[in-house]
């Protein structure tokens, strides 16, 4: 028996709810050791996945991040050294153009989100889809329109919009932390939990991080600055009863403000 609509739309939700909670893994009836590879089943995953990502030497391309985007001093340098990196494999997976950033440059507040989707990638700037516009309306009734610069993990659309890689998301941290550097902004802001585990290095779950105030501080340049983990507006669009909770979030983040000004 084919399930209803409504089922199949209850079952994705619940899906993409578990996703973003952080779960990543099912039990089944038998147990099954998954470190055991068959070598005939590597070379089906490496044939199947040949056409779709392209081979990059990561260690030359995260040398190469680092180099143009320590030769950015402003956020409009750093978007076009964006524009001359060759060293994420997403550029070569059907991505129209990168997508670095929007917003005011001089802004107390950056926000990093997960990475572009179709309708930013279309148009060349991050949050522009249905996700963006709900978040847009969050940061005007919050009073955070003009305080906030907006920015992703990743600077290309991943296939299918689905999430980016951790290893994509490395190649891509050094024009995340330039643009860090160059803003020395008062507050952070993540959305969802690729953003959060990429910037904060951690493999907690997005619903038990959400509203806590966390530390982000660079390796070099004494740079650091608090952090608050949110959920993502496109998770908000599947579940808006969670709206409350994110919503809570960013009225926190416009009282830190208001206290550090």
């Amino acid at each position: 028996m084919n399930a209803e609509p409504r089922d199949i739309a209850a079952i994705e939700s619940l899906l993409a709810f578990w996703r973003d909670a952080g779960v990543d893994a099912c039990f089944e009836e038998a147990p099954q050791d998954r470190t055991i590879v068959v070598a005939p089943a590597l070379k089906a995953v490496a044939k199947a996945t040949a056409s779709v990502a392209p081979a990059v030497n990561s260690g030359e391309a995260l040398a190469q991040a680092r180099r143009l985007a320590a030769g950015a001093d402003t956020l409009e340098a750093l978007a076009e050294a964006v524009t001359r990196f060759d060293g994420c494999p997403l550029r070569g997976m059907g991505a129209r153009q990168s997508v670095f950033g929007r917003g005011n440059p001089d802004a107390p507040v950056l926000v990093i989100g997960e990475g572009p989707g179709a309708d930013e990638d279309a148009a060349g700037q991050p949050f522009v889809g249905r996700a963006g516009q709900l978040l847009d309306r969050m940061l005007v009734a919050a009073g955070l329109t003009d305080r906030v610069f907006i920015t992703n993990t990743v600077f290309w659309r991943p296939p299918g919009n689905r999430t980016p890689t951790a290893d994509e998301q490395s190649v891509c941290a050094p024009f995340v932390e330039r643009a860090f550097a160059i803003m020395r902004p008062k507050a952070v802001l993540l959305l969802g939990a690729a953003a959060a585990r990429s910037v904060l290095h951690t493999e907690e779950g997005i619903l038990r991080i959400r509203g806590q105030w966390r530390e982000w501080r660079l390796a070099e340049g004494d740079v650091s600055a608090p952090v608050l983990a949110t959920l993502h507006p496109a998770f908000l669009l599947r579940q808006p009863q969670a709206k409350r909770q994110a919503w809570a979030d960013m009225l926190a983040l416009a009282a830190r403000l208001d206290e550090d000004a």
